[in-house]
């Protein structure tokens, strides 16, 4: 970390296609009004926001986010219109947090049941892999340290991986935004980063004085309040170590383009202008935030 001025952190959070939108378009708001985040000591991504993560690293904020308020091709609108995938992997994924008795039993459950689907279906991570090279800019990994979240689908423990790990950029963001089959790395499997606290990870952050929070979710958790998983709880163990914490989440207005329409290219566009509005608002209260 840099001694001379605050050290900060960036955390990019899941929350499905359109959340990548959203993080790109309040990204780059945030960049047009003369803020500009992606240079943070550190950008931890999980999922979705691994995504970002990678793409910000490869290209302006500006240049992200004018492709990302394009609509569609019309053969991707047409996938598009119905979200019964999303909602039959929310409830599948829904069932398995029901029936487990704690968040490393939710782990454990998450990742037999994402290595019994990549069983099934061996072209998948093939297939996977090109159409997240495919989104990334540059498939190398950046010089400033990005942190991708996974979890180990075989352990249930979680993970980290970076460019010191061995592993390439393009299979890191590829295994945390496995939220179904399980993805492979060399010997290991891993699975979805959002299960290892919640869609932010934000505890990862620990350890820097200033940590900016971008949540396509908002915070919200889908884990049992008990478990105390939500980035609140992160974010109020974060400022009980001295770090200065905010927290974004998108408007109440919009929330209608994420959740179980996460997986809609169609609103990729809305989200993304939703999140470059918020960004252009928010940029004089998180000046702190810059150098």
């Amino acid at each position: 970390m840099n001694t001379s001025s605050p050290s900060r952190a960036l955390v990019l959070g899941g929350g499905g296609s359109t959340g990548n939108a959203w993080l790109i378009g309040i990204v780059a708001g945030l960049f047009d009004a003369g803020l500009d985040v992606t240079t943070a000591d550190v950008t931890i991504g999980t999922s979705a926001g691994a995504t970002a993560a990678a793409q910000l690293a490869g290209a302006t904020p500006a240049d992200l986010y004018a492709l990302t308020i394009v609509p569609p091709p019309a053969r991707h609108a047409a996938a598009s219109r119905s979200p019964r995938p999303t909602v039959n992997h929310l409830e599948r994924t829904g069932r398995i947090i029901a029936e487990s008795a704690d968040p490393a039993d939710m782990r454990r459950r998450m990742g037999a049941a994402a290595l019994e689907l990549a069983a099934a279906d061996p072209a998948w991570q093939p297939r996977w892999r090109e159409i997240v090279a495919g989104r990334l800019p540059d498939p190398r990994w950046p010089d400033r340290p990005i942190r991708i979240t996974v979890v180990d689908a075989r352990t249930g423990d979680g993970a980290v991986l970076d460019r010191h790990s061995g592993v390439d950029l393009v299979d890191a963001v590829a295994a945390s935004t496995a939220s179904a089959a399980a993805y492979r790395i060399g010997d290991d499997w891993y699975i979805d980063g959002g299960y290892r606290t919640n869609a932010e990870n934000a505890d990862l952050a620990a350890g820097y004085d200033r940590v900016l929070v971008l949540s396509p979710f908002g915070g919200r958790t889908r884990a049992p309040a008990q478990w105390r998983l939500g980035v609140d709880t992160q974010a109020d163990a974060l400022r009980a170590q001295g770090s200065r914490v905010e927290v974004i989440g998108p408007p109440t207005e919009a929330e209608h383009l994420f959740g179980v329409r996460g997986m809609d290219h169609t609103l990729r566009p809305a989200a993304a202008e939703t999140g470059h509005a918020q960004g252009l608002a928010l940029a004089p209260e998180l000046a702190g935030f810059g150098r």
